[in-house]
């Protein structure tokens, strides 16, 4: 005989892959999962996965967000080399969310659109690997701070990803360059429900809008969750172009109310180099990479390998 007890919490059990369930993402044990990790610009250095990651596993990170390019700004990365990324980062027992960073500040549909069609381009290195890969659709799609525009466009684009065959989660940017938060809490749920799957996770970027002081930040996280959907901070730094970020809020409320956060990034962030974590793929941490990594509420504190590992 079954018995069904209160919905209050999901019942842990296997899944091919991670989900999301009552605005939580759990992995492929059951097992809710929450980020913890660095961003890594793997595009502008291709020639460094083999340094960089297991220098970033050592921080205790339990997932890496990859900058890739489907061609049109950078240089591609095709087929074979996002199958040997996933191989490395699966080696080094973290989750990889990978993301198409051409599209960045766009409003155009087709650049989005040209994200999807090189997701569906790569599939083979994303089906069967949904309990390690997670697909960050399209990196800051929709510069504009406009609400509609934006869930119109994913309204579009995630079904296609499904039709195609691509069950993985997948992580949807606010608009505004990821810094309007108010475009998910809005739009969040028609963008939800137009994934069949409804396996979709909402990221804001907190840079010095999104996320400039600690009322901020709590507002922005919880006006998400409340709303039921699952949020990630895809991107933070300690501070952006026109000001200062609370980098130590966003760990702390992250750990309060289970939101994952991904820092930005690793190294080479040039004229910004503030926004570096370390000195180089295999480098010393930066004051900020400190901070991310050993602060009360920081990557060695607060991370979890997610179950299959």
């Amino acid at each position: 005989m079954l018995v069904i007890l209160g919905s209050a919490a999901p019942k842990a059990s296997a899944a091919t892959g991670f989900y999301v369930n009552g605005g939580k993402l759990y992995d492929s044990t059951g097992k809710a999962f929450v980020m913890r990790g660095v961003n890594h610009g793997h595009s502008w250095f291709k020639n460094d996965l083999n340094t960089a990651i297991p220098a970033i596993v050592k921080t205790g990170a339990n997932t890496v967000r990859i900058v890739l390019s489907n061609g049109v700004q950078y240089t591609k990365d095709d087929l074979n080399s996002v199958k040997n990324i996933i191989n490395v980062v699966s080696a080094n027992k973290m989750i990889a969310v990978l993301e198409v960073h051409d599209a960045t500040g766009k409003d155009d549909y087709n650049s989005l659109d040209a994200a999807v069609n090189y997701w569906i381009s790569i599939k083979e290195a994303l089906i069967g690997k949904e309990d390690r890969v997670i697909v960050n659709i399209a990196n800051e799609w929709y510069g504009t701070w406009n609400g509609s525009a934006w869930a119109d466009g994913y309204k579009k684009a995630i079904p296609k990803l499904r039709n195609a065959g691509i069950n993985n989660t997948l992580i949807v940017d606010a608009a505004g360059w990821g810094q309007y938060p108010q475009s998910i809490v809005d739009y969040g749920q028609s963008v939800f429900a137009a994934d069949s799957q409804k396996n979709t996770v909402f990221s804001i970027h907190m840079y010095e809008y999104a996320g400039k002081d600690a009322a901020t930040v709590k507002s922005n996280m919880e006006s998400v969750l409340n709303k039921g959907l699952a949020l990630i901070i895809g991107e933070f730094g300690g501070y952006h172009t026109n000001g200062d970020v609370d980098e130590y809020a966003i760990m702390k409320y992250g750990q309060e109310k289970g939101v994952g956060w991904l820092a930005w990034s690793w190294y080479g962030n040039s004229d910004l180099n503030y926004l570096d974590l370390a000195t180089g793929p295999n480098g010393s941490l930066t004051s900020f990479g400190n901070t991310v990594v050993n602060d009360t509420y920081g990557i060695k504190n607060t991370s979890k390998k997610a179950g299959i590992y």
